[in-house]
């Protein structure tokens, strides 16, 4: 199958460092991918570049056999292409309903876009109750809904997820899981990066492993699970 997003030899620099060294990657139709690694890795470099925040000292980025190194951030979201970032950025102004209609800014189609907000809304019952709230006094969890069904109401193609279980409590971040996991089940292909490399993995089709910018590890998620070097760094060893 013809990958959706294909990453070759991709490095970026900024402010002095070089932050990410050369990886690649793919991602195929449907396909979830967990991309994991510690802090400073350069997973979240890496995830900016793709949505076209930074830009690539060199290396190839291709969505849909499209060449996207020259194409801007805000010219990607209308080809399919949505971050939902670390520490959630919602519109802390503006109410629920109101954030969630700035995902579909790009978008013409009225009629459309009312009905995904109602599934939004099925999706994410919670949302649905504070429809009218203030975005900024949801708790973490809510904006962290809040602005996955966000970048959601764009209809992206390839949805990419920037730690989405920082900073909320357990049963928040099952529940996230959960919705993460249904997003999937609908053929929506998703790159996550996530400090909780065995809930990323239990969740994803196949993993990366990012170490000080350049992949060391790749495979199906179940033989990541069992790499000793994926244990010991990254779940807490064998029992």
């Amino acid at each position: 199958m013809k990958p959706l997003l294909e990453v070759e030899n991709l490095e970026v620099a900024y402010g002095g460092i070089h932050a990410v060294k050369g990886i690649s990657l793919q991602i195929a139709p449907g396909e979830l991918v967990a991309l994991i690694g510690s802090n400073g890795a350069g997973k979240t470099t890496t995830l900016k570049t793709l949505a076209g925040l930074l830009h690539p000292v060199s290396g190839q980025v291709q969505y849909d056999g499209k060449k996207l190194n020259n194409v801007a951030a805000y010219q990607r979201v209308p080809m399919g292409i949505a971050l939902v970032p670390e520490g959630r950025g919602v519109f802390a102004r503006l109410t629920v309903e109101e954030n969630l209609l700035m995902g579909s800014y790009c978008r013409q189609d009225k009629a459309e876009i009312v009905l995904d907000m109602a599934r939004m809304y099925d999706l994410f019952p919670r949302l649905a109750e504070r429809r009218s709230q203030i975005a900024g006094t949801l708790s973490g969890g809510e904006q962290q809904m809040a602005a996955m069904a966000r970048a959601l109401m764009s209809r992206p193609r390839l949805l990419m997820l920037d730690e989405p279980s920082m900073g909320l409590a357990p049963l928040m971040v099952k529940k996230i899981f959960e919705t993460i996991r249904e997003i999937a089940a609908l053929g929506m292909s998703i790159l996550l990066v996530e400090q909780n490399a065995r809930l990323a993995l239990q969740a994803a089709h196949r993993g990366y492993v990012m170490e000080s910018g350049i992949i060391t590890l790749s495979g199906r998620s179940n033989e990541l699970l069992g790499s000793d070097a994926v244990q010991h760094a990254y779940l807490g060893g064998r029992n």
